[in-house]
């Protein structure tokens, strides 16, 4: 029996590549694993940032000169506190940094009472709308 190098490769090599195909890469791929610890963080982290938005929002609504503008302009302040929180995260997140920078501008001196007003007012009308509109 001759032992021939060559076709001993070729062998190999076409094992190698039957194998390659038959196999899922799936599980030649590393798997990870997320441990219950890591998705409680990712959990409570994603949970914290929701309510920091919620506050935010709240807060600003809750001022005496939003709860004015949205009682002159006949809106029901509770219901828009109320819509405020069914808003999905991405919603929340846009409206809250337009809040804080509403009021971070007002405490500056950047806005009037009255643009502030029409903020509030602006912001209070978008809720309405998005809840309306699901």
């Amino acid at each position: 029996m001759h032992f021939d190098l060559r076709q001993s490769l070729r062998m190999a090599i076409a094992t190698v590549l039957v194998a390659l195909f038959i196999v899922p890469t799936e599980a030649l791929a590393q798997s990870h694993v997320v441990s219950p610890a890591d998705l409680q963080k990712a959990a409570t982290a994603a949970s914290q940032v929701r309510q920091h938005n919620l506050d935010s929002i709240q807060r600003l609504l809750s001022t005496p000169t939003a709860e004015k503008a949205m009682k002159s302009a006949k809106m029901d302040t509770q219901q828009v506190k109320t819509a405020v929180s069914t808003l999905n995260d991405q919603e929340l997140a846009q409206l809250a940094a337009r809040a804080d920078k509403a009021q971070a501008d007002f405490y500056a001196g950047n806005l009037s009472e009255r643009d502030l007003i029409l903020i509030i007012l602006g912001i209070a009308v978008l809720v309405l709308i998005i809840v309306a509109v699901r």
